[in-house]
């Protein structure tokens, strides 16, 4: 469960920092509050490239393994090698897990 934010902060700065901050805020895809909370409290933003597609791919796969044990299991598909698929799914799903949290 997330907190929910209630607490307001009101800053003053000139209209450049605040279009490079809003600039660097997008540039990372978070918001303009949670860029500055994660930079105030001093914690590394790491951006990686590439990663939204990956993710994107995994759940296709993961759509596509559902489907197929849907079918296997009402009878209307046989599947060969079942369990090696599902092993390299899941070691591609372990594999985005160890990333996440070696940039976490």
């Amino acid at each position: 469960m997330q907190n929910k934010k209630t607490a307001i902060a009101t800053i003053r700065m000139t209209p450049k920092v605040k279009a490079q901050l809003q600039q660097r805020a997008q540039d990372v895809n978070m918001t303009l509050t949670d860029y500055l909370c994660i930079c105030g409290l001093g914690r590394e933003i790491v951006r990686v490239e590439g990663l939204d597609a990956v993710l994107s791919e995994l759940k296709a796969q993961g759509r596509n393994l559902n489907q197929l044990t849907t079918l296997a299991n009402m009878g209307r598909l046989t599947v060969l090698r079942s369990d090696e698929l599902i092993d390299r799914y899941a070691d591609l799903c372990a594999a985005i897990r160890r990333l996440t949290k070696e940039v976490g």
